[in-house]
């Protein structure tokens, strides 16, 4: 009960005003880091449909979707996602004096492996959704693959 009052006060005046900004500073690398694995899942499917465009190769076409399922876990290709938010490094620096706020890498582990599980989360849910039309006319399947991509990316 004593120490409440005097926590709530310091909360109140010294981080609450605070928080608004400093949420908005954070989500610009955060949302630039989640708007670079849309662009990367894109432009990966829309590979795929050239390549089918240009070969009509049912099996070739598997193998690039096979591919596909495979993008969450190639670093290679996931680390232009990953260094969108490292620039959280620096913000954070600046909250670890102001608020004692530790843990940074932590911080940026946490959002890269959120990044990670969303492109683990697109490529499953493409790979559902156009499974059963591996099937269909060939002259179809890529406006199928194009219809896909813009169902999961909504």
């Amino acid at each position: 009960a004593s120490v409440s009052e005097p926590a709530q006060k310091c909360c109140t005046e010294n981080i609450q005003p605070f928080l608004t900004s400093i949420l908005e500073e954070l989500m610009g690398p955060v949302s630039s880091g989640f708007a670079e694995v849309r662009s990367l899942f894109d432009k990966e499917v829309n590979e795929i449909i050239q390549d089918f465009q240009q070969t009509n190769d049912m099996t070739r076409l598997k193998e690039n979707v096979d591919q596909l399922m495979t993008l969450p876990f190639n670093s290679l290709k996931m680390e232009p996602c990953y260094l969108k938010v490292n620039l959280l490094q620096e913000l954070l620096q600046d909250l670890k004096g102001r608020f004692k706020v530790y843990h940074i890498d932590f911080v940026i582990q946490r959002t890269q492996n959120f990044m990670q599980e969303l492109m683990e989360n697109a490529v499953y849910t493409f790979e559902q959704l156009f499974s059963p039309s591996r099937q269909a006319d060939s002259a179809k399947v890529a406006t199928t693959i194009e219809k896909v991509k813009l169902r999961v990316l909504k």
